[in-house]
């Protein structure tokens, strides 16, 4: 076989000529078209990331507005029901207090009612025993009641201060007796006598007067001494203590 050396070096020209015409016309086109569609890639793969990054962060925000509403409606919520609260518990609180003002008004009432009554009925009972008081005595014999009265006075005299009686007694005051009926003359003078020798005061100078209101009983009255001993002052002393019983 005979090697042909101007064939080969054609063929080595012409692989040279295609290599640079391929290199000139193919490679480099399709190498920057190549790199344009990789540039282009890289710069969609970019505006995507930076769109991803966008969207994660319009999502966060997102998600940190629906946590900041949901926040804003829990205290909402919470606010709501605290007044609800404390409206429920002022109204109760402003019902008890009318509830409790009304009850108390209600015992002021009852109690002025009660104690109106009670002094109706004491009242009452005072002038019916005033009018039983008024019946005995018509029947009984005056001159035995003045007397038992009497020795009620000389008792309370004998009762008093061993100072008082002698002051009664040093001063030779004027006193005054003074019965529910008149007492006889005829007795005056012996009544006059026990009372003068009850307060050591022999020759006393006693008056003597009468008085119906007294109903039964007797008065001795001084300068500065009232001795009494009569039904008008225990019907007195009998009401005052019922009055007093019936104060709330």
């Amino acid at each position: 076989m005979n090697f042909d050396w101007w064939t080969l070096a054609i063929q080595t020209v012409n692989v040279l000529v295609l290599v640079w015409l391929l290199q000139r016309f193919f490679w480099r086109p399709i190498a920057a078209m190549i790199e344009k569609r990789r540039a282009d890639a890289a710069s969609l793969l970019a505006e995507a990331a930076a769109k991803r990054e966008q969207a994660t962060a319009a999502l966060a925000d997102a998600e940190r507005e629906r946590n900041e509403l949901v926040q804003r409606q829990d205290l909402a919520v919470a606010a709501a029901q605290a007044a609800a609260e404390n409206a429920r518990t002022a109204i109760l609180a402003t019902a008890r207090q009318e509830a409790e003002a009304a009850v108390a008004a209600a015992r002021v009432a009852i109690d002025k009612e009660r104690v109106a009554v009670e002094s109706e009925w004491a009242e009452r009972a005072g002038a019916l025993a005033l009018q039983i008081s008024q019946q005995l005595v018509s029947r009984l014999d005056g001159a035995s009641i003045q007397g038992a009265f009497l020795n009620g006075v000389l008792d309370q005299i004998g009762k008093l201060p061993e100072s008082t009686r002698q002051a009664v007694a040093a001063q030779h005051a004027t006193l005054e007796l003074i019965s529910a009926v008149p007492i006889e003359l005829a007795e005056q003078p012996r009544y006059g006598e026990l009372i003068a020798r009850a307060f050591g005061q022999p020759g006393a100078i006693i008056t003597y007067r009468a008085d119906a209101e007294l109903i039964a009983g007797l008065e001795l009255h001084g300068a500065h001494l009232i001795i009494s001993n009569s039904w008008r002052a225990d019907l007195a002393r009998i009401h005052f203590n019922l009055a007093d019983a019936n104060q709330p």
